[in-house]
């Protein structure tokens, strides 16, 4: 069957159209994304403002077309941080629904990360053992770690690289300048008082085999040397710890719209990934972790997974 995917996050409303089946790999037949960063139009009261509802309904509505044109057989439509963090969610899902008509799921940070972590399982397989699957996102951080395609946890932490940006390091607009010295410093205290309870709990669970995924994990691993895009979806990649403490001491120097010229970053995310480095960082210290993989497969993958599961075989 022919399913299509459409992920509302907190940086692109981005449509995937796969050919899958139960018990088979699902191939890729149609990709594209819109970009709109809702994290960043959410209102001092917490609230999406209308030019960002009236984006998200109309890129709803062009991706339901594309859909339909491309003749899949269902849609699975969710939306993860941005639309489940603002005060008016209910108003703007009503909104999507009725002029866009697409009902979004809006996903828990919690089924976020389970949703990763069996992406991951199914990449990595059986042989992986225990798995820990992280995922920075634009809006949250997601942790996972179990034995089974189930984790035996699953948190998720206001820790996403374009909240921590907008917040925490207040990014320069004009993206010219580097944030402080005294910014970055008070975002990593921040960070580690949020991952104190957690490490705890991870650390009980366990895991033989460390894995990332999501845009921000990736770019870090092509800046500390990991292999491009265009190496292909089967090149392993990943990332070190003391790879990404050089990314780090050096990106924080650097203005944004300069870390535009370096290879693999993309103009959505260049004034984000100094905060993105900064939770990578903290985490990969303070979880103790020399090197982890980068996992190509993240949440879509895991929806689309999920539903095949739920249907039975022919």
């Amino acid at each position: 069957m022919r399913l299509g995917v459409l992920d509302v996050g907190s940086n692109t409303v981005h449509l995937l159209v796969v050919d899958a089946h139960h018990g088979a790999h699902p191939w890729p037949a149609h990709s594209e994304k819109v970009v709109l960063r809702l994290a960043e139009q959410i209102g001092p009261g917490g609230a999406l403002t209308d030019a960002g509802a009236d984006g998200l309904v109309k890129a709803v509505g062009m991706a339901r077309a594309a859909a339909a044109g491309l003749e899949a057989d269902d849609l699975l439509a969710f939306a993860t941080s941005a639309v489940r963090d603002a005060t008016n969610a209910a108003e703007v899902l009503a909104r999507v629904r009725d002029e866009a008509g697409v009902r979004l799921e809006v996903l828990s940070g919690a089924d976020e990360a389970r949703m990763t972590f069996l992406a991951v399982r199914r990449w990595f397989g059986w042989s992986a053992g225990r798995l820990l699957a992280l995922d920075i996102g634009g809006g949250s951080l997601e942790l996972a770690a179990g034995i089974d395609e189930d984790p035996d946890v699953a948190i998720s932490l206001p820790l996403g690289a374009g909240r921590l940006s907008r917040e925490r390091l207040r990014v320069d607009p004009s993206g010219t300048l580097p944030p402080s010295a005294e910014a970055v410093e008070e975002l990593r205290e921040y960070v580690d008082e949020l991952l104190d309870p957690v490490v705890e709990k991870l650390a009980a669970v366990g895991w033989e085999r460390p894995v990332a995924t999501s845009k921000t994990f990736r770019t870090l691993a092509r800046l500390a040397g990991a292999a491009p895009s265009g190496a292909g979806l089967w090149a392993r990649r990943s990332l070190t710890r003391t790879g990404l403490r050089q990314v780090l001491g050096f990106i924080r120097h650097i203005p944004p719209a300069q870390l535009l010229e370096l290879e693999g970053v993309s103009a959505g995310r260049a004034h984000q990934l100094l905060a993105g480095a900064v939770v990578a960082e903290a985490v990969l210290r303070r979880l103790d972790i020399d090197a982890l993989d980068i996992c190509p497969w993240a949440l879509r993958e895991g929806v689309i997974l999920r539903r095949l599961d739920q249907l039975t075989p022919m």
